[in-house]
C-alpha cells in the first residue's frame, strides 16, 4: 500500500531525463524492528518517541531536507497508522522543499523485509530513480550529504560494483564496558587505506579477554595494506545504489542491514560488489538505537552538537524555546516558583508548572506537565502531560505522557514509566524497572522480530499473538497505583545497566575494573584504537599514524567525560575512574591525563560567556577551584605537573589575545591551591631559559613571580641552614 502526498519538491529541469536521473531520494525506516525500547514501543512507534519535546522522525525529516533531499519514501510497519496519521497532520505534508510518501507494510518483520518489499513496489511504480540515502527515522544528524552522494556517484562511473557509501565516525569504546557512549557494541573494521573499501566488520567476535580479533589470511590478497580501527561508530547512514535492493530480493538470508547483508557482501567473491566507507569529522551523525543513546543524543541536542537542530530553533515545525544561561530552554508561558531552582542543561516545555522547593537539574520536562512542590528530578526525561505530586524523588528516569505519580513517591535510577501508569503514594519503584498498564509478553522477541500493534488508536492491545490486556484492578506500584513491574529476562540482568540512562553503577565500575586488575593483561594484549596491517608483517602496525593523533583523540574524550561530569554533577571518584580506563585505552601516562585535564578545565572556562580577561580568570578560578581533587589527582609528580604548564603555555600560544593575558594570574592561582609546587615551576622556568625568544614570551610575562618564587625558595633554604647549624 503506497500513500503519497501532493507538494512541490521536484526542481524544474528542461532535460527531464537529466532530472530524474539527478533527484536526491531518500528511504526511512519508521520501523526499528528491535524491541530495546519496550514496554514503550508497544503502545506507540519509536520514530514517533520525542527527544528533547520533539519526535525523533522529525530530526531526520529535517536534515535529510535540509541537506538537499527531494523525496523521501518512510516505510511504515509496526503501529503505521500513528505514523502515517503523524505525517499527514504534520508540516511535512505540505513542505515545497521535500515531497513525503509513506510506505505501508505489516509482514515486515526486519529490515530487510522492508527493502525486499520497496523492490517490489519499484518494479511496478520505478519510484527510486537512482542512488539514494538509507537512514532510520530515529537518525540525528547535520552532516551534509550533497558532496557525499556526488563522490559515490563518481565512484560507481569508476567502478560498476562500488554499490553503498557507509558513514562513520570516531568515538572511542570503554575499555570497561567495551560500549560506545551510545551504548552500542564496540566495532571492528578493516579498511582500504588509499580506496576506503570496507574490507572487515565486526560487532559480535572480537576476543575482548585476549584484547585480538582474528581475521582470514585473505583479506590481504590484493591489498597490500589494511587499516584496522575499534574506535570508530557507524552512524547507519548510507549511500545506496539501486544495485542494493535487488540484492535483498535475491537473497532471503539478508534480514539485518549489519550482520547479514554487510557481512554477506564482503564474504561474496562471487559478485564482487563493493562497501566504501566515509568518516565525518566536525559534523554530527547518530543513531537513537537504546535508552542510553536517547540519554546520550539528548545531552548532544542540548549542547548544541548537533546545530540547527536545538530547541530553540523551529526545524520541524516545533516551537522554539527560549535560550537562557547555563544552556537552559524554557517555553514563554511555562510558570515556575520562585522558590525553585532549575539547574542548567534543563529544558522545560509549554504549559507546564513547576511549585514551591522544587530542583530540577540536568533534565528535560515536555509540555503540560504539573509538578508539585519539593520535588527532586535530576538527569531524567518526563514527558508531556505528566503529573508529579509533591515530595516524589525521581533520578535517571523517562516518565512516558500522561503518568502520575503520587505524593512521597520515588523512581530510583534506570526506571522507565510506560504510558499512563500511576505510581502510588510513598511507593518506591526499583532501579531499572520497566513498568506498564500491558502484562508483560511470555515469550520476548528476538530484536530483528516485528513489534506490531493492531490496534490504530495507539494503546497497544495485541502482539505477535500474545494477550497483553491489563487487569483493571491489578497493580504492582502500591494500592493507589496502576501498572505491572516486568522482569528482567534471564540473563539479561547485567545488561540492563549498560543500556539504561543511568549512569553505571559505582559498585559495577569497581567490578569490572577489579576483574582488569585480576586478569593482569599485558600491554601487548590490548587491541590498540587503530592500525595498518601489512601483507608483509605479522602484527599491526599502532604507528602508522601520527602519535599525536592519538592524544587528540585522547584528549577530546577526556573533555567529554568531564563535561558530562559537569552536567550530571558526577562524583570525583567516578570520573576518576572513568579517566583512568580512557588511559588504559589509549596506553597514556599520568602526565597526559594531567594535561588533557587541565586543556578540559581551561576550555570550559574559555566556552563559559566572558567580555574581558578578568571574567575569563574568574571563570576559570571557578572551575579549578571546584574540581581541584580531579586535577590533583594526575599532579602528585613534578613532571605531571610540568606537563600542566606547557599545555597551558601550548593552549596560550594557540589563542594568545584570549588566553595569554590571564597566564601568570592562573599559574599564581594553581600556585596558591597547591596544585603546583615551587620545584615544579620553577624547573619549567629554568628549561625555558635557554630556548629561543619567540619561545619564552610566557615566561617573561611571569618574571615577577619567578623571582618571587626563587626568592622565597632562598629564604627557606637560608632558615633550614640556621636551623642545621
Amino acid at each position: 500500500m503506497v500513500a503519497q502526498k501532493k507538494g512541490g519538491g521536484a526542481r524544474v529541469s528542461e532535460d527531464a531525463e537529466e532530472q530524474s536521473r539527478q533527484r536526491l531520494q531518500a528511504i526511512l525506516l519508521a520501523d526499528s524492528f528491535a524491541t530495546k525500547f519496550r514496554p514503550v514501543t508497544l503502545e506507540r512507534p519509536k520514530v514517533l518517541l520525542p527527544i528533547v519535546n520533539v519526535p525523533m522522525i522529525d530530526y531526520t525529516l529535517a536534515w535529510l531536507e535540509s541537506a538537499g533531499i527531494e523525496e523521501v519514501f518512510v516505510f511504515c510497519c509496526a503501529h503505521s497508522m500513528q505514523v502515517i496519521e503523524y505525517l499527514e497532520n504534520s508540516e511535512w505534508y505540505s513542505h515545497p522543499n521535500l515531497v513525503v510518501r509513506t510506505i505501508e507494510s505489516h509482514k515486515s518483520i526486519s529490515a530487510g523485509d522492508a527493502l525486499r518489499y520497496m523492490y517490489e513496489q519499484q518494479t511496478e511504480t520505478s519510484q527510486i530513480l537512482g542512488d539514494f540515502v538509507l537512514v532510520s527515522g530515529d537518525t540525528v544528524s547535520n552532516m551534509p550529504l550533497a558532496d557525499l552522494i556526488q563522490e559515490h556517484r563518481e565512484r560507481k562511473k569508476k567502478d560498476e560494483k562500488a554499490i553503498m557509501t557507509m558513514v562513520i565516525k570516531k568515538s572511542k569504546s570503554s575499555p570497561l564496558t567495551h560500549q560506545s557512549r551510545l551504548g552500542t557494541d564496540q566495532l571492528f573494521i578493516a579498511v582500504d587505506p588509499l580506496t576506503k573499501q570496507l574490507l572487515h566488520y565486526e560487532e559480535d567476535k572480537i576476543d575482548l579477554a585476549k584484547g585480538s580479533v582474528c581475521l582470514e589470511k585473505s583479506l590481504l590478497d590484493g591489498n597490500p595494506s589494511v587499516l584496522l580501527f575499534n574506535d570508530m561508530q557507524d552512524c547507519y547512514i548510507d549511500i545506496c545504489s539501486p544495485e542494493v535492493l535487488s540484492l535483498f530480493e535475491d537473497n532471503f538470508d539478508y534480514q539485518h542491514l549489519r550482520r547479514h547483508f554487510v557481512k554477506g557482501v564482503l564474504v561474496d567473491d562471487i559478485m564482487g560488489y563493493k562497501i566504501f566507507t566515509h568518516e565525518i569529522h566536525s559534523s554530527y551523525g547518530a543513531r537513537i538505537d537504546n535508552f542510553r543513546s536517547y540519554d546520550t543524543v539528548s545531552k548532544d541536542i542540548i549542547q548544541r552538537w548537533t546545530y540547527p537542530y536545538v530547541p530553540d530553533i523551529n526545524f520541524s515545525g516545533n516551537r522554539p524555546l527560549k535560550l537562557g544561561r547555563q544552556g537552559t530552554y524554557r517555553a514563554c508561558d511555562a510558570v515556575q516558583s520562585r522558590s525553585a531552582d532549575v539547574g542548567a542543561s534543563t529544558v522545560i516545555g509549554y504549559g507546564t508548572k513547576i511549585g514551591n522547593g522544587d530542583i530540577i537539574l540536568n533534565s528535560v520536562i515536555g509540555n503540560g506537565c504539573s509538578i508539585g512542590s519539593n520535588v527532586v528530578i535530576e538527569g531524567s526525561y518526563i514527558w508531556n502531560n505528566v503529573t508529579i505530586e509533591d515530595g516524589c524523588e525521581i533520578r535517571n528516569a523517562i516518565v512516558c505522557d500522561g503518568v502520575k505519580i503520587r505524593a512521597g513517591a520515588v523512581l530510583q535510577p534506570g526506571v522507565v514509566l510506560s504510558f499512563n501508569v500511576v505510581v502510588g503514594r510513598d511507593f518506591v519503584v526499583p532501579a531499572y524497572s520497566k513498568v506498564s498498564l500491558l502484562q508483560q509478553p511470555t515469550t520476548e522477541d528476538s530484536d530483528e522480530e516485528l513489534e506490531y500493534a493492531e490496534s490504530s488508536s495507539g494503546a497497544a492491545d495485541h502482539l505477535s499473538g500474545v494477550n497483553l490486556q491489563m487487569e483493571s484492578k491489578a497493580s504492582e506500584l502500591g494500592p493507589d497505583g496502576a501498572g505491572y513491574i516486568w522482569e528482567v529476562c534471564e540473563g539479561a540482568h547485567d545488561e540492563e545497566w549498560k543500556h539504561s540512562v543511568a549512569s553505571i553503577p559505582k559498585d559495577k565500575l569497581a567490578e569490572i575494573t577489579q576483574a582488569i586488575d585480576d586478569d593482569d593483561t599485558e600491554d601487548e594484549s590490548v587491541l590498540p584504537p587503530s592500525g595498518e596491517l601489512k601483507s608483509d608483517a605479522d602484527s599491526i602496525n599502532t604507528d602508522v599514524n601520527d602519535p599525536n593523533d592519538d592524544y587528540y583523540y585522547f584528549e577530546k574524550e577526556v573533555e567529554g567525560t568531564f563535561l558530562r561530569a559537569i552536567d550530571e554533577n558526577i562524583k570525583v571518584d567516578l570520573v576518576t575512574l572513568e579517566i583512568n580506563s580512557l588511559r588504559l585505552s589509549f596506553n597514556m601516562e599520568s602526565a597526559d591525563c594531567a594535561g588533557a585535564v587541565f586543556y578540559s578545565m581551561m576550555k570550559q572556562a574559555v566556552d563559559t560567556p566572558h567580555n574581558s580577561a578578568s571574567e575569563l580568570y574568574r571563570n576559570a578560578s571557578s572551575i579549578m577551584g571546584k574540581w581541584k581533587e580531579l586535577l590533583g589527582f594526575y599532579v602528585k609528580k613534578i613532571d605531571e605537573q610540568i606537563e600542566v604548564i606547557m599545555k597551558f603555555e601550548e593552549m596560550c600560544q594557540e589563542s594568545p589575545k584570549e588566553l595569554g593575558p590571564v597566564f601568570t594570574q592562573i599559574l599564581h592561582f594553581l600556585y596558591e591551591k597547591d596544585v603546583l609546587q615551587e620545584d615544579a615551576i620553577l624547573r619549567w622556568a629554568e628549561e625555558k631559559a635557554g630556548a629561543d625568544e619567540a619561545d619564552k614570551v610566557y615566561l617573561k610575562q611571569c618574571e615577577k613571580f619567578i623571582q618571587w618564587l626563587k626568592e622565597a625558595s632562598e629564604e627557606e633554604d637560608e632558615d633550614d641552614e640556621e636551623e642545621d647549624s
